[in-house]
């Protein structure tokens, strides 16, 4: 799987993780230089608290496109640390 924003790759892996229709893609598969922590935080009554990251390509910033749980619950145990995308971020096969 692939994570495009901008026509850039911006995070690839083979070992998603599905949860309620996301690909959580592992820590170790994102392109770091893309990724900014922002202060945005929200909670999920099951998965924890979920931490954001700005992603950034040529310029141009989408803010809050990723998320993350770095502590979940644990029946969220599996994703903790992974990151999901949205806002415009596709994921591809």
């Amino acid at each position: 799987m692939k994570a495009i924003w901008k026509n850039t790759t911006i995070a690839e892996s083979d070992e998603t993780i599905i949860v309620e229709g996301n690909h959580y893609f592992p820590p170790t598969s994102i392109i770091c230089e893309y990724f900014s922590p922002s202060e945005t935080h929200t909670v999920c009554s099951w998965k924890g608290t979920a931490s954001y990251y700005d992603v950034s390509v040529n310029g141009d910033t989408n803010k809050d496109a990723a998320w993350y749980y770095p502590e979940a619950k644990p029946d969220a145990s599996n994703i903790a640390g992974y990151v999901a995308f949205w806002k415009g971020v596709k994921v591809l096969d």
